[in-house]
């Protein structure tokens, strides 16, 4: 045999290995647990797929299906104003964007042995939004579980609550065990209103766990709900008994959270997007201080204003404080003065202190006034010396810096004398 005959034999060889590694090992399709029937009467259905079996419930809301105070077809609503708003903005959301509101039941907080028992899926169609639910059958179903979720699918916008943290890890967690059998998991873009409900109810929302937020903002209260910790000792009852009576509670609890999760985006919306507040000062200075970090500074000026102007001094005091950093921003010293002087009154720490020191740049370096200047900076030493958010060593370092500009100050102020 010549020996270009011989290098295209190996190549043939080699080229038989590859296809032979990229094929996916056959996959052992598991036995359906002895109880699923039972599950099928207590309100399940059962779907088969080429990797074993799921339990699966769907709902359907028309419309004008109300959750708390609002009506679901307000999420369309909401959708529009991100349109004709034109503000980058994480929570938009476009027209033809498809988007599924996600959340998951496990089976503990976090390790590989737990497991996600339950999926719940919430979109929307021509005719209504769609609830489906998908209940693991058993851990020997897990690839049936995550497959007939779709969740590989390409496409969708994920919203959650504290889903890019929790339940999105824990699926990928999941999946990575199943890797070799189901199509590879998408990584789509998340909306996760946790973070945002922390955001813009900052100083507001002692806690901003999604029934607390429920209760205080969407006008929903539950009725003979489970206990979230209650979930996974209920599936493994489920499991155990074949008494599947329990689990429909869990399945309930989970519907309420998703459905939550829907009126919460159109709430949050209305908040952000709003020309009529409808919420307290704190709220609206969260949000001025959310565009603000994100670049949108005529939408932040605009609503700190409006805080401004609306509510009572004493509760204004964070939005004139960040109305003056603007203000000087944009060159506008006596405006800005203005607005530091009156957050002064009722803001208090380190962002009083930052006011204080404000005050004596403005006065000495554009106003030119020193014996102004040097009043603020007396004051600043002072709350610097009362203060106990500073450590020793950060007290003895900020009073360093400070007596710098005093001495400059009296130098100056002594020539104009």
């Amino acid at each position: 045999m010549s020996y270009e005959n011989k290098i295209l034999q190996l190549k043939k060889m080699v080229g038989k290995k590859k296809a032979a590694e990229s094929e996916k090992p056959s996959y052992q399709k598991p036995e359906k647990p002895a109880y699923i029937d039972e599950w099928k009467k207590a309100g399940l259905s059962i779907v088969e797929n080429d990797f074993g079996v799921v339990l699966k419930r769907q709902v359907q809301y028309p419309f004008d299906y109300k959750h708390g105070r609002y009506e679901l077809k307000e999420f369309f609503q909401a959708v529009e104003k991100w349109e004709q708003s034109k503000i980058e903005h994480p929570y938009s959301i476009y027209p033809g964007e498809k988007v599924l509101f996600f959340d998951t039941e496990t089976t503990g907080l976090k390790g590989a042995g737990t497991h996600i028992f339950l999926l719940g899926l919430l979109e929307v169609d021509e005719e209504a939004f769609v609830l489906n639910q998908y209940v693991l059958a058993d851990p020997a179903n897990e690839a049936a579980f995550l497959f007939e979720s779709k969740l590989w699918q390409r496409g969708k916008t994920i919203v959650t609550y504290n889903g890019k943290s929790f339940d999105w890890p824990q699926l990928e967690m999941r999946w990575i065990f199943h890797k070799n059998y189901l199509p590879t998991l998408q990584s789509p873009r998340q909306i996760d209103l946790f973070h945002s409900s922390k955001r813009i109810w900052k100083n507001h929302l002692e806690k901003v766990k999604l029934i607390k937020v429920e209760e205080e903002k969407l006008g929903f209260k539950r009725e003979n709900d489970i206990p979230g910790f209650l979930a996974p000792i209920i599936y493994a009852d489920a499991v155990r008994s074949g008494n599947a009576g329990g689990l429909m509670k869990v399945l309930q609890h989970n519907e309420w959270d998703i459905l939550s999760l829907l009126v919460l985006y159109i709430h949050s919306t209305n908040l952000l997007l709003d020309d009529v507040l409808r919420d307290g000062a704190t709220t609206y200075t969260n949000i001025g201080k959310w565009y603000n970090d994100l670049k949108e500074p005529e939408q932040s000026r605009q609503l700190f204003l409006k805080v401004t102007e609306q509510f009572a001094e004493h509760e204004t005091g964070l939005a004139y404080y960040y109305l003056a950093l603007q203000q000087k921003r944009h060159k506008q010293f006596k405006e800005s003065i203005e607005s530091f002087q009156k957050a002064i009154h009722t803001i208090d720490g380190r962002k009083k202190l930052d006011s204080y020191e404000q005050l004596a740049k403005l006065y000495e370096h554009q106003m030119k006034n020193y014996p102004e200047a040097l009043q603020y900076t007396l004051k600043g030493i002072k709350m610097i010396q009362e203060a106990d958010f500073f450590s020793d060593h950060q007290k003895k370092k900020q009073l360093e810096n400070w007596d710098k500009r005093l001495q400059r100050l009296e130098i100056k102020n002594g020539k104009y004398l």
